[in-house]
């Protein structure tokens, strides 16, 4: 049997304190509803940028030939390795035979000093070097992974193992978007072949599903299945996403499970997209000066068409865009191929 007892107004307020502050709680947290992970929020900081694109061309032009200039290298031109070089480590491809037919390397290009920074640039770079002052050329980084596939995970995940979220996955994670009609981290691709490692490079890793990178093509239609099947309207569309939404409502009560929730934003995102998608793939209404200033054609598949659609994007609110070129690798006769690229 239980006992009212007296309480005092001391006893009532600590018991009601909990209640006033999940009252407050919700309230600021009013404009980042949970069932929209990619709502805008608050940086911690103030920021100087809004949206990111990252050019990211896969492969390995030589570095020597472009950025780096090593007059000692071009002096020892033809000599044998040093053992200093290649004593205690371990290289792919590089054996005891590989280093008897192998000798030391150095550039054939001329180099010059540019701009008020003096950065070193190779003839390669004729249009760069102009502009030179506006580029910053780090050369502190260093990494032990150097194969294609590794490398290029690391690059976008700070790790060469597998399971951790790329850049443009922990931005929107952090940022959100602003665009509720478009992803919030938009992958582009163009040349041969995607990059080497594929999907992990812009995957979520631990983090919710949604935050992972939406690819887009890099041949023919950038999105496909973007039109209802035939005689279905988007009204129809809609009530059945809506009787969706309630099924998968309903189940993610029942087991708590968040991926459930990144399902109904696809769904929703994916909604969305077949009015907002359209509009955005479709470059013919640039001015003519904006297409020639990118190189870009209507219709045509390239890293140029990507660019100008990478900046339509973040217009309209995407946080985070990757653009891959691939595949530059200049294993064999890096001068003609370096030329030519």
């Amino acid at each position: 049997m239980h006992t009212q007892q007296e309480s005092t107004r001391r006893h009532f307020f600590s018991r009601c304190g909990m209640g006033i502050g999940s009252i407050a709680l919700g309230s600021l947290m009013a404009d980042q509803p949970k069932n929209n992970p990619f709502a805008p929020k608050r940086p911690h900081q103030a920021p100087r940028a809004k949206n990111v694109i990252y050019l990211f061309m896969g492969g390995g032009p030589s570095q020597l030939e472009l950025f780096d200039w090593k007059p000692e290298l071009a002096k020892r031109h033809g000599q044998d390795i040093p053992d200093s070089f290649i004593e205690g480590k371990r290289f792919a491809f590089m054996n005891s035979s590989f280093r008897k037919a192998n000798k030391l390397l150095g550039s054939t290009r001329k180099f010059a000093r540019h701009g008020q920074s003096g950065i070193w640039a190779s003839e390669l770079f004729p249009h760069i070097a102009g502009i030179m002052d506006e580029i910053s050329v780090v050369k502190s980084c260093k990494t032990e992974l150097f194969n294609h596939a590794p490398a290029k995970l690391f690059m976008n995940t700070g790790t060469g193992l597998f399971g951790r979220p790329s850049m443009g996955a922990w931005v929107t994670y952090g940022l959100g978007s602003e665009s509720q009609s478009l992803p919030g981290f938009v992958v582009l691709q163009s040349g041969p072949r995607g990059p080497r490692g594929g999907a992990v490079n812009w995957a979520s890793g631990f983090l919710p599903t949604t935050f992972q990178g939406v690819p887009l093509r890099g041949s023919g239609d950038p999105i496909l299945n973007l039109a209802s099947p035939k005689g279905i309207s988007l009204e129809n569309q809609r009530d059945s996403l809506n009787a969706i939404k309630e099924l998968n409502l309903k189940r993610l009560m029942e087991t708590g499970d968040e991926e459930i929730r990144t399902r109904i934003a696809s769904y929703e995102m994916s909604y969305q997209m077949q009015t907002s998608a359209p509009e955005l793939i479709d470059i013919s209404g640039e001015s003519k000066a904006t297409l020639e200033l990118y190189g870009a054609k209507p219709g045509v598949a390239s890293f140029a068409n990507n660019c100008l659609l990478a900046r339509r994007l973040v217009e309209r609110g995407t946080r985070f865009v990757q653009l891959y070129h691939t595949n530059w690798d200049h294993h064999g006769g890096p001068g003609e191929t370096l030329t030519k690229d």
